[in-house]
């Protein structure tokens, strides 16, 4: 799912990013070189993975950059598991990811001494999307699963169980390459096991735009990516309502939130390695990341930390710093 599929304008990205990072950086109009003061840092920044996480991230990288013009931020869109296979030989200082790492992921880290560490970034609704001529507003999750599970014979809308209203159209199915977390994440909670999927669908990689424009083409089109992307589409596309056994709730930041839009509200995080936080001016992105996420995050289509999951993370990123011997982010 690259990046490019998502973009607003550039000038509306730096000036929001810009003017909350004033903003968290004091009214004094001073500034340090821990919470990413103007020429104060130098140096480069890799990050690569989740083309779910990447816009987010490439925004607020955009307003670090602002502040520390020495400083180059560079983000990549291999996906989840693309981006850990860089990480774990120590070729990137973090990784977006849009599903937790896996037992393998730790392995392969662990077999090139490449220690890291998890900071949850901010929220997701994993949506289901339909072309707007389909009447069908809600699906279970066993619905889900008999369109998605591998062996699935469905070809035909008509053909799905239980569907109200009844539809009947081709079902074209447009989906992320199996490097992806949405894919990883969405096939362990609709099909029961993490890549159990059919593989007779439109494999559109790590480029959503795909997904948009297939559904879009196709009046019995479905797919899945992160909120971000039905929110920056919606007219182009619709969100289904998920059925996960006590009624229809729509994908949304309140629903993500209160807990009841289950189970495909997922976390989004970043991985630092160990020796990335031994680096001030890593450290000070990350700062920055944290202290300006949620003012940033809802204007580009994310859903922001809660109260208490921000408070935690930056808790355990001030910790984390420490630990590694860098330096301690401002509060």
């Amino acid at each position: 799912m690259s990046s490019s599929r998502y973009k607003l304008p550039a000038a509306l990205i730096i000036a929001g990013v810009f003017a909350v990072g004033v903003v968290a950086c004091g009214g004094n109009g001073s500034s340090d070189s821990s919470s990413g003061g103007a020429g104060n840092l130098s140096g480069n920044i890799r990050i690569d993975g989740s083309s779910t996480v990447a816009p987010l991230t490439e925004a607020m990288a955009e307003g670090f950059q602002t502040e520390n013009p020495d400083v180059k931020v560079t983000v990549g869109t291999s996906g989840t598991g693309g981006g850990f296979e860089k990480f774990c030989v120590g070729e990137t200082d973090a990784n977006d990811a849009s599903d937790a790492i896996d037992d393998e992921q730790k392995k392969m880290c662990a077999d090139s001494n490449v220690e890291w560490e998890e900071i949850q970034v901010a929220n997701d609704a994993l949506s289901v999307v339909v072309n707007p001529q389909n009447p069908v507003k809600c699906l279970t999750l066993d619905q889900l699963s008999q369109v998605w599970d591998a062996g699935s014979k469905v070809t035909d809308w008509s053909q799905v169980d239980g569907l109200d209203p009844p539809f009947d159209a081709e079902a074209t199915l447009f989906g992320p390459g199996t490097d992806s977390g949405t894919f990883a994440y969405f096939t362990e909670v609709v099909n029961g096991e993490e890549g159990r999927q059919r593989t007779d669908y439109n494999n559109v990689g790590e480029d959503d735009n795909q997904t948009v424009t297939g559904v879009a083409g196709a009046p019995g089109g479905i797919g899945y990516f992160g909120f971000s992307f039905l929110r920056e589409n919606e007219g182009t596309i619709t969100g289904l309502e998920i059925d996960s056994g006590d009624g229809c709730v729509a994908p949304s930041p309140g629903t993500v939130q209160d807990g009841t839009y289950t189970p495909l509200a997922r976390p989004l995080f970043i991985y630092p390695s160990a020796s990335a936080l031994e680096k001030p001016e890593f450290d000070a992105f990350m700062e920055y990341y944290l202290q300006n996420v949620n003012s940033v995050a809802e204007s580009i289509g994310f859903i922001g930390l809660t109260g208490e999951q921000l408070s935690d993370n930056e808790t355990k990123l001030n910790e984390l710093i420490d630990k590694a011997g860098g330096e301690t982010p401002a509060g």
